[in-house]
C-alpha cells in the first residue's frame, strides 16, 4: 500500500502549512508565533503503525475523503483536525472510528456514512482501483496529521462543527463561527 509519505503529499503539506505561516524555509513546522520552530516527524509511515492504529488512521481517511475530497489540502486538514478534535471532547467519543460513525438518535454527524448507497464499502477498493492515487494522498494527509496533530496549529481553532457553506442549519446559530476553509464554515461550542 503506502511505503513513504508520497513527494506531492509531503511538498502540499508544507506548502499549506508555509502559507499559514506555520512552516519555516528549513521545512520546521512553528505550532504558534511565540514558539521556537519544532520539526515534525513528516515522513509518517503507514505501513509502521500497528494494525490497531492503521484502522483509526483509515477512518479518518475515509472521512476526509468523503468530505473533503473535493477541497484544497487545508480543507482536508482542517476535517481533520474537527474529527481529532472530536475525539479529545468529552461530547464525543474516544477514538476515530467511533467518531466518524457516531449517530444522535438517526442522524449521523457526518452525513457520508448514513447515505442510502454505503460509501464505506467502496473505500475497500480506494487503494488500488479508482481514485487510488487521490485517496492514497488522503491516507497520506490523515496519517501525517494523526502522527503530527498536538504538534501543529489547529486551522479550525478548536473546532468540534462544520457544515457546507450551501447549507444553513439551525445549530450554527447556537455556535460560535471560527473559520471559512474553502467551501466548510468550522464551528466552536458557544461559551456561556
Amino acid at each position: 500500500m503506502l511505503k513513504y509519505f508520497s513527494m506531492a503529499a509531503m511538498l502540499a503539506v508544507l506548502i499549506v502549512f508555509s502559507t499559514l505561516g506555520l512552516a519555516d524555509n528549513n521545512n520546521k513546522i512553528i505550532t504558534n508565533e511565540q514558539s521556537k520552530p519544532e520539526t515534525v516527524f513528516i515522513n509518517a509511515n503507514f505501513e509502521h503503525l500497528t494494525p490497531k492504529i492503521q484502522r483509526q488512521v483509515l477512518c479518518l481517511a475515509n472521512n476526509i475523503y468523503f468530505e473533503a475530497r473535493s477541497e484544497s489540502i487545508k480543507g482536508q486538514i482542517a476535517v481533520a483536525f474537527v474529527t481529532l478534535n472530536r475525539v479529545h471532547s468529552d461530547l464525543f467519543p474516544n477514538n476515530i472510528c467511533d467518531v466518524v460513525k457516531q449517530k444522535t438518535k438517526t442522524v449521523c454527524q457526518f452525513s457520508w456514512y448514513c447515505e442510502a448507497k454505503p460509501k464505506r464499502q467502496y473505500t475497500k477498493h480506494l487503494l488500488t482501483g479508482e481514485g487510488s492515487l487521490q485517496y492514497n494522498e488522503i491516507v497520506d494527509i490523515a496519517t501525517f496529521v494523526y502522527a503530527n496533530h498536538e504538534k501543529l496549529t489547529d486551522p479550525t481553532h478548536g473546532s468540534l462543527f462544520y457544515h457546507a457553506d450551501y447549507v444553513s442549519p439551525g445549530w450554527g446559530k447556537r455556535m460560535d463561527k471560527v473559520a471559512v476553509i474553502g467551501t466548510h464554515i468550522f464551528y466552536r461550542l458557544r461559551e456561556s
